[in-house]
């Protein structure tokens, strides 16, 4: 017998964005546009050592920047939501300091901050430049069968929780602090999603998630290891992108690229090398839901591919738990 998909509407979600495409839609109501014509006048404005270097648009599923290549060396990084300058630039070089942190520190190359850019031609944030690093993202060249992947990927997880926090400890409203704190918005997406999921099956589901006790202390961990922050090469891990969350949290947080990233069986062998107890295990799959459910339906009009990435992470959570939630 064909087992049952419990989160109920992938065929749904399929007619929806299978056969369209995100680019030049905006995935936020307020979203700015940058386009080559601004990049190009701003690069060549502020630092003209590099007007004789090409600068393309990096094709992304990602949704709060966009990113263009520049020459071989470099790609810069526009945020997408607007706000204030003075936040926004500390907020930019808060994320260049924890990428300058974590360089070097585990075997696994990151982006390396080079350069903040100013408001300009139009664009009216501050931006980040970094270092290329070349490879092919997961939501391209998929892991999710690899034991090999699911090697590094314990090994780049065991590296991000050996380093020091040097005593910090979590300070952010986002994932990696208190499950409960998450409350409202799942009410959104649950809301959201009544039309495209089995709601019913997870509202159970989190009701068990949240009450998922916190044990163990903060660790130093990436924050965001989804498909589209993970280079991919011939199986194996071969970088990490989007390295500026990386901080103290719940030593579960970074569980969540099981969820993202694995099937069944590379995911047990993830588990196996990182020889993570239950409660740490089930609070992986907490932080994994709880993300997930905001993907599904924010994106679905905007960016079919990270909807998609939910509604995949989520059918594997359900086929991950006890059938008394069918």
């Amino acid at each position: 017998m064909a087992r049952r998909r419990p989160c109920g509407a992938e065929n749904t979600l399929q007619k929806k964005t299978g056969a369209r495409k995100a680019a030049g839609v905006k995935m936020h109501a307020n979203q700015l546009t940058v386009t080559l014509d601004t990049v190009r006048i701003l690069v060549d404005e502020q630092f003209p050592e590099w007007q004789s270097l090409p600068i393309t648009r990096i094709a992304t599923h990602g949704t709060a920047n966009a990113i263009f290549r520049v020459g071989d060396r470099f790609t810069v990084r526009f945020p997408l939501l607007p706000g204030d300058i003075d936040p926004t630039r500390r907020r930019l070089e808060s994320e260049a300091e924890a990428a300058r942190e974590l360089t070097g520190r585990t075997r696994f190359p990151t982006p390396e901050p080079v350069a903040l850019g100013e408001p300009g031609a139009g664009y009216p944030l501050p931006w980040s430049v970094q270092t290329w690093l070349p490879g092919v993202v997961a939501t391209d060249e998929d892991p999710a069968e690899s034991v090999a992947f699911a090697h590094d990927l314990a090994d780049l997880i065991n590296g991000l929780r050996a380093i020091d926090t040097r005593g910090r400890t979590f300070a952010g409203r986002g994932r990696g602090g208190d499950l409960q704190a998450h409350d409202a918005w799942m009410e959104t997406c649950f809301r959201h999603s009544e039309q495209l999921l089995d709601v019913r099956r997870l509202r159970r589901m989190w009701e068990d998630l949240r009450s998922l006790p916190r044990e163990a202390a903060d660790v130093m961990t990436h924050s965001d290891l989804i498909p589209g922050n993970v280079l991919v090469s011939g199986g194996r891990l071969a970088g990490i992108l989007d390295v500026g969350g990386f901080g103290p949290a719940d030593p579960a947080l970074d569980l969540v690229s099981a969820w993202h990233l694995l099937e069944a069986g590379p995911r047990q062998v993830l588990r196996l090398d990182l020889e993570c107890e239950d409660l740490e295990w089930e609070r992986g799959k907490a932080w994994a839901f709880e993300q997930a459910m905001g993907l599904v339906w924010y994106y679905l009009e905007t960016n079919p591919a990270m909807s998609l990435m939910g509604q995949r992470t989520l059918e594997r959570i359900s086929a991950d738990t006890p059938s008394r939630h069918q």
